[in-house]
């Protein structure tokens, strides 16, 4: 049974059926599928800072390699957007979503395995990273639209998955340098990748319109103090002017360069200080597990100290964690390199699910154009890609790892001051309600 009911601001519920009514199973299904698929496809991401090392003893230049993260970057944020779009508009749903991702994703570490590079340019950073746009969209929006509710700490769950998934493969990547076997492990992760997001595809599909779990009263929710509910539902032009969206866009862009360069050059730098390869295991463990986990860990802390609050200290830690990098990069110290990767894995990860929340908090997440603007925010990372990965490996031979590392501390810091400007539009005296209803 169906009903429909509006709250205080307009928006509107259409309060079951159960899950299981149109499922035959648990809402839970469609939450640890998307995790899956999400794990299966971070290792393309995580797991390449990795695998560098083992590319450039192919005869290819540093630059070369980092500018095919680089680029996969660009066209996996560059991606959301437009998968966005199609989807708000009924034009694809999950499963052709998925099937389709599954296909490109098996195109990269296939292309890696080649010795090629303009095959790796191709079916890794265009095929594999547009794949990976296409499922990373599609998981987090099926996971937002089962749970209404509590759609912060779900899509926080499906999203860390993307960062500590990788982590057994980016270690394994790590002893593919000195003549490991780097074709079968590529071959054996692209077809893990390609069967996971393809089961997972096979299952997803998305909720009603507006679909409401019928056990949680949505006017009682509505009206939760502790919770902060966009005034009205923006289209991405309108939230575009009202200049918190940019700000918010140059603050992502900034942090994202940091995170991503952080996990790109960390294997380089653990050579370049002539650690063994456990401590470089172990570092790369804890960067990325904890970019992960710290994901769904920020957003509860952000319900009791709040979304704006928790990202500045967020960006502070990450911020710090490019100190201690610099200072390991100078001393050499074990010690202080891992601590550097914990605090940079914390700091690195925890502020994409906080934007996600800050932007359907600010800019609503019931219309399609309201959903589509945090495709638009999110794509800052393409950008953030090419600064922190593809720049980045072209003044590293000159400028050295300190310099660069003090560099990303510096934006860190800027992008973590920043967040002391964000402000919800459309609210300008406390207690008063607001000027324009959602319709």
């Amino acid at each position: 049974m169906r009903t429909s009911t509006l709250d205080f601001l307009g928006r509107r519920y259409v309060v079951g059926p159960e899950a299981k009514e149109l499922l035959g199973r648990g809402r839970e299904w469609m939450l640890w599928l998307s995790w899956a698929a999400m794990a299966a496809i971070g290792i393309l991401q995580y797991g390449f800072g990795s695998l560098a090392p083992a590319l450039v003893e192919r005869g290819w230049t540093a630059a070369d390699v980092f500018w095919l993260l680089a680029l996969w970057t660009v066209f996996q944020a560059g991606a959301g957007f437009p998968v966005a779009s199609l989807r708000e508009h009924g034009r694809i749903g999950p499963r052709s979503a998925m099937v389709v991702g599954a296909v490109l994703l098996l195109c990269g570490p296939l292309a890696l395995a080649q010795e090629s590079y303009l095959v790796a340019l191709l079916g890794y950073a265009v095929l594999s990273g547009t794949g990976a746009g296409l499922v990373y969209a599609t998981c987090s929006s099926t996971v937002a639209k089962w749970y209404p509710e509590r759609t912060a700490g779900k899509v926080s769950v499906v999203t860390g998955a993307f960062a500590y998934g990788s982590v057994p493969f980016a270690i394994a990547f790590l002893f593919t340098v000195d003549g490991g076997p780097l074709v079968p492990l590529l071959t054996v992760s692209g077809v893990l990748i390609f069967l996971a997001v393809l089961a997972a595809g096979v299952v997803l599909r998305d909720p009603p319109a507006n679909w409401w779990p019928p056990e949680v009263d949505p006017r009682e929710w509505a009206l939760d103090g502790r919770r902060v509910n966009a005034v009205r539902q923006y289209t991405p032009r309108e939230a575009m002017r009202t200049g918190v969206a940019p700000l918010m866009y140059l603050i992502l862009f900034c942090a994202s360069a940091v995170s991503l360069f952080d996990i790109t050059f960390l294997a380089t730098l653990g050579a370049r200080l002539d650690v063994t390869l456990l401590v470089v295991a172990l570092c790369t463990g804890l960067l990325l597990g904890t970019n992960g986990a710290g994901r769904a860990l920020a957003i509860r802390v952000s319900d009791a100290l709040g979304r704006t609050r928790t990202l500045g200290w967020v960006l502070a830690v990450l911020g710090f964690g490019q100190l201690c990098l610099a200072s390991a990069a100078t001393t050499g110290s074990v010690v202080i390199l891992v601590l550097a990767s914990l605090l940079a894995g914390i700091g690195g990860g925890a502020f994409y699910p906080l934007f996600a929340s800050l932007v359907r908090e600010f800019f609503g997440d019931q219309s399609p154009g309201a959903r589509q603007t945090h495709a638009a925010v999110y794509s800052a990372k393409a950008f953030g890609g090419v600064l922190g990965v593809g720049l980045a490996a072209v003044v590293l031979p000159g400028w050295g790892y300190p310099a660069v590392f003090m560099l990303a501390c510096a934006l860190a810091v800027a992008s973590g001051a920043l967040c002391l400007k964000l402000r919800q539009p459309g609210r300008f005296l406390p207690g008063l309600p607001p000027q324009q209803l959602a319709h």
